[in-house]
């Protein structure tokens, strides 16, 4: 009996190998008709290519093959190889583990086939720098696990699918291909990368909700709107039932004649309409100031935790100002900038302010003037600092100009107050995009990362170019972190905090400094003191949760998970669900501990961070492109 368990045992061992194998010989035919056809019908001919039937194309370490631990294959990458076949959608979706492919760069000939269906487990897929043509095929728009789409350089015609559906998508490039018709209707606020720039797009540019530059749409001559130049013509498609077009653009014209007379008379109206208001509120404006500032002292006693009270608060006035702030508009200084070239004092404390936020040391403001150039303008109290000193300080800041630092564009200083004048940024605070309504979707781990290094390099740059004066930035936080319209890092109110003659400090749970230490305070101290506070957002970026939440401590959090040996778990959730290289994610998190080191002579200078960082970025990078 015992002869013959054994050998029922064995025939079933076989049997469960031999359909092992056979579900991976499937899926190697599959990649070997796919690279075939890509390579007009000829199989590799170096051996160390690998792409044979007699070798694993996870044991044998194929060429641009990439495998899970599980043996199974999940990523292509052949770039670059000089294919001039056509792509087989049918052999390369038979590969069910796959979800990345990228075959860029290549000559690559033909249509993107209906069958493109059947890889709805794509997540990336790059086919950018070929030669296809024709139209995309519907069938794209239900790849619903679809992040990255890269088609661009290649000679695509006619109207792009509806690509929207796919909820994910992240990333879409297509410029400079020969696509016509509308841009459909994108979630532009879940999109990190979008180009469309060199094709043949007409019409109207959807909603882009302040994300995306002209440089995305350029080179189609026919769309119009912003933010091109260009603006869109009132539409003049007939309607069911309407009159023909001649009758109908003669009743326009009427119509068109009277609007404009009744325009002009309205416009006449509301102008003295408005200059009498204006008298009575420049008279009730003086006993008005004094009690704003009774109710602005009182709300400015607790912070949140992007370092102001209730957050973002609409207002009706302009900046309240104190008396001598409105003798001396001669005391407002502008820097060379061509977006405030003619800027006085006056224009600011009369134009409209919307109330952004208020902090323990100051209040912000969004100004807009006549022009509707729209400033972001801090208001500084109680800063024991001297009107020479602050006019010195704000002078050797303009001096030391980085691309990721926001610059000053003016400053006014008496002895009362000071004002500090920056471009305003649409989108926002790096606070607002990771802890935000929308918290950080579409905020991927290669954009985190390099947000990262953006603001490493402006520190470390400022630190060098400004260490003899001391002027470090003093608050550094993620709120204090501007993203611009092509989403990237601008550090706000740099030196705007003096933290001299003080033990070295970190962010409290408001966001403003406090004591860390016992160590006495060397002449880098206000510069460690930077580094620390980059380190939180560091951990910001890492873990998607903000530096306080009920007293909730980040840094001593993360510590305590990293004691446990569950560092993995304290990575957001987003970037885990992305496949983010954990590698990389891991590296960066020893680079944020480094730098919360508790110790000021345990933490790197920012120049050293830079470095750690960029290493991390090109070894994320090269894990991309080489599919490791």
């Amino acid at each position: 009996m015992e002869g013959i368990s054994c050998w029922v045992i064995s025939v079933s061992l076989i049997l469960l190998i031999h359909s092992s194998n056979s579900v991976e010989e499937a899926v190697k035919q599959s990649l070997l008709d796919f690279f075939q056809q890509l390579n007009d019908g000829k199989r590799p001919t170096d051996p160390n290519f690998g792409w044979n039937s007699t070798s694993d194309p996870c044991l044998s370490q194929w060429r641009g093959i990439t495998c899970s631990r599980q043996l199974s294959v999940k990523k292509v990458v052949l770039e670059g190889l000089g294919f001039t076949g056509v792509f087989d959608a049918n052999s390369i979706c038979a590969v069910p583990s796959l979800i990345v492919l990228s075959i860029q760069n290549n000559r690559i000939h033909g249509e993107i086939p209906e069958e493109i269906v059947r890889c709805k487990q794509f997540t990336h897929l790059y086919i950018n720098d070929n030669q296809f043509s024709g139209n995309l095929p519907a069938s794209l728009s239900l790849l619903n696990n679809l992040k990255r789409l890269f088609i661009e350089n290649n000679n695509f015609i006619g109207e792009l699918p509806d690509l929207p559906k796919i909820s994910g998508l992240i990333s879409f490039l297509a410029q400079y291909n020969q696509f016509s018709g509308e841009i459909p209707k994108f979630d532009f606020t879940n999109l990190v990368d979008f180009n469309v720039s060199f094709n043949n797009f007409s019409g109207p540019i959807p909603d882009l909700s302040g994300r995306f530059s002209e440089d995305s749409f350029l080179g189609n001559s026919r769309l119009c709107g912003k933010p091109l130049l260009n603006a869109c013509p009132p539409s003049s498609e007939p309607k069911s039932g309407a009159p023909p077009p001649k009758r109908r653009s003669k009743q326009r014209e009427r119509i068109l004649m009277y609007v404009g007379y009744i325009l002009i008379a309205l416009i006449i109206v509301l102008f003295f309409v408005y200059k009498i208001i204006s008298r009575k509120k420049n008279v009730k404006k003086s006993t008005d100031v004094e009690q704003k500032r009774v109710n602005e002292g009182k709300a400015r006693t607790s912070s949140d935790s992007s370092g102001y009270r209730n957050g973002p608060s609409r207002s009706d006035y302009s900046i309240p100002s104190s008396n001598e702030s409105s003798r001396t508009s001669a005391s407002l200084v502008v820097l060379e900038n061509p977006v405030v070239k003619d800027l006085r004092l006056e224009d600011l404390l009369k134009a409209p302010a919307e109330l952004m936020g208020r902090g323990r040391h100051g209040t912000l403001y969004k100004v807009m003037l006549e022009d509707t150039v729209a400033l972001a303008v801090k208001r500084i109290r109680d800063w024991l600092i001297s009107s020479e000193d602050f006019r010195k300080r704000m002078e050797k800041i303009d001096r030391v100009d980085h691309p990721n630092v926001l610059p000053v564009l003016a400053f006014y200083s008496s002895k009362q107050e000071r004002l500090v004048v920056y471009e305003y940024q649409q989108n926002g605070s790096l606070f607002k995009l990771l802890h935000g309504t929308k918290n950080s979707q579409g905020f991927d781990w290669g954009n985190r990362l390099g947000v990262a290094a953006s603001i490493a390099g402006g520190l470390a740059f400022m630190h060098t170019e400004l260490l003899e004066d001391g002027i470090a930035h003093g608050n550094l936080k993620s709120s204090n972190i501007m993203i611009n319209n092509n989403m990237e890092a601008l550090i706000s109110e740099y030196g705007l905090m003096v933290i001299d003659d003080q033990p070295l400090s970190s962010v409290s749970n408001s966001g403003d400094i406090k004591s860390l230490d016992d160590n006495s305070p060397g002449p880098n101290s206000p510069f460690k003191a930077d580094v620390y506070n980059f380190g939180v957002i560091l951990l910001e970026l890492l873990t998607g949760k903000p530096v306080q939440n009920n007293g909730f401590d980040l840094a001593s959090w993360v510590n305590s998970v990293v004691r446990e040996e569950w560092t993995t778990e304290v990575f957001d959730k987003a970037l885990t669900m992305e496949g983010a290289n954990e590698e990389c994610m891991v590296n960066l998190l020893q680079v944020a501990l480094k730098c919360v080191n508790p110790s000021q002579e345990g933490r790197p200078s920012m120049n050293q961070v830079v470095n750690m960082i960029l290493t991390i970025k090109e070894e994320d990078e090269r894990s991309i492109v080489l599919g490791t």
